[in-house]
């Protein structure tokens, strides 16, 4: 074996930052350490793995095909080393991309759990809406993501975990709040507030309307939930959010969720990752301990 692991790390940790000098720094050796073992590897494999567009270091098509391979090679030293250490198999850290929901309603209780019984565990967690979660993912920023509703990336798997559902709000003084049922007619016609596109929340939404409504008045977009609920709960607004979002404010009496029989709100939490990574003990661990969260969760109702 002609190149080291010195090399891989300072490798995917350019291809990470794209930046030869964030490399060095976050690995902690010098700027000219870094590019040597960079030159080495390149040389020894007899392929560039990077284009040199001024600071910024993009990955070659023979980068790409390293990454994956690479980043495996790393993870196993690591449990290596950990296990003669006398470590938990399960140990090390994991970076975990989140949309929304999830991250406030979904996680804490998950990680409450992992802490508990992976304590060598460590899940370093980044909040995002479900398209910037999928990038995040394709991009090697994370190892494993959790998005609502669909991924079509064939470079990711998508391994549905639990199901929600979205629901359609208005403040209790608004004209439909009085309603019995909604017609589709009536929310074309309403004002309404909604999530950015590439939300997952957005995406699913408008699945359902697709078909039955052609257009929506659509006044605001934000991406945070608190604001499109005060606003609703303020205004003479609509919007759809998932229902463990409004759940709280909706028995409180401060929102109103419309009853619409022709929208079909339903849709899938998913788990995704690259398709092109190798067995990952870490991951596994989230994927299993999530699934007997919920499984224990309709256990105790």
């Amino acid at each position: 074996m002609r190149y080291s692991l010195k090399q891989l790390a300072v490798f995917d940790e350019v291809a990470r930052t794209r930046s030869v000098s964030k490399a060095a720094e976050n690995l902690a050796i010098t700027q000219s350490a870094a590019s040597m073992a960079l030159s080495q590897l390149e040389r020894l494999l007899g392929r560039p793995l990077f284009e040199r567009q001024g600071k910024q270091m993009t990955m070659t098509y023979w980068g790409a095909w390293l990454r994956p391979r690479a980043k495996q090679l790393l993870f196993d030293a690591q449990q290596i080393e950990l296990g003669f250490y006398d470590q938990h198999l399960v140990s090390g850290e994991i970076n975990v991309a989140a949309s929304q929901t999830v991250a406030e309603h979904l996680l804490p209780e998950l990680i409450s759990i992992i802490d508990k019984d992976f304590p060598e565990l460590r899940i370093q967690l980044m909040v995002s809406n479900a398209q910037k979660v999928i990038n995040r993912v394709r991009n090697f920023e994370c190892d494993l993501g959790i998005i609502e509703g669909r991924c079509d990336d064939s470079r990711l798997v998508q391994e549905v975990w639990c199901h929600d559902h979205l629901v359609i709000i208005a403040a209790p003084h608004h004209p439909y709040a009085k309603m019995e049922t909604v017609s589709l007619a009536q929310l074309e016609q309403a004002k309404w507030v909604l999530r950015e596109q590439g939300a997952g929340t957005r995406k699913s939404f408008e699945s359902a309307l697709h078909g039955v409504i052609d257009d929506l008045d659509v006044w605001r977009e934000y991406e945070h939930i608190s604001v499109l609920r005060s606003l609703v709960k303020n205004g003479p607004y609509l919007s759809c959010l998932p229902y463990l979002d409004v759940v709280q404010h909706i028995e409180r009496g401060e929102l109103a969720a419309l009853k619409v029989p022709e929208l079909n709100m339903q849709r899938t939490l998913s788990f995704i990752w690259r398709a092109d990574s190798i067995e990952n003990p870490l991951r596994d661990c989230i994927r299993r301990e999530a699934v007997r969260m919920m499984k224990d969760r309709k256990m105790e109702m």
